[in-house]
């Protein structure tokens, strides 16, 4: 079997594919079990049609089962481990010191999972930023296109592995 999945597989480090990979391990087993104990307790309250926690109950389970199904793929086509290059060229997994029309701004370019709970800014290699920026490096100057139209100028101050 051959996938012709076109995105490209995010880079995680270790600590975010063991992270995803229990909270997906919990989600298909006994995030699964708990959800249908609550329908099931729900269902025998009676009349489906005005049971607010029937309705409730198979709503977080359409939440659960699109979480498993995102998960799933994530990590079906993550890179793993090793951090890319320290090389100041912009790729999934660095963390970028870019000056966004005149606002110097930190984030790390890949996917929000990479963060965990933290406050940190992240963008996509897909996003209009990301994909601008992608494989510039340390001093690079362009500009891209913002959702509402307008050209934004970039500076790349700097561009280094995340180390998590």
């Amino acid at each position: 079997m051959s996938t012709t999945n076109s995105a490209p597989a995010a880079w995680l480090t270790q600590e975010a594919f063991d992270r995803l990979k229990a909270e997906l391990d919990h989600l298909s087993g006994a995030g699964r079990a708990e959800i249908v104990q609550k329908i099931e307790a729900a269902r025998q309250e009676g009349d489906l049609k005005e049971n607010g926690g029937y309705h409730a109950a198979k709503e977080e389970q359409g939440k659960i089962e699109a979480r498993i199904r995102q998960l799933t793929a994530l990590l079906r086509d993550a890179h793993v481990g090793e951090a890319p290059a320290d090389d100041g060229i912009v790729e999934p997994g660095m963390l970028v010191v870019a000056r966004i029309a005149g606002d110097e701004e930190t984030f790390l370019l890949g996917s929000r999972e990479i963060a965990g709970n933290s406050d940190m800014d992240v963008f996509s290699e897909k996003s209009p930023l990301g994909a601008a920026i992608m494989g510039h490096k340390e001093g690079d100057k362009l500009s891209y296109t913002a959702p509402n139209g307008k050209e934004i100028p970039v500076e790349i101050v700097s561009a280094k592995p995340y180390a998590g």
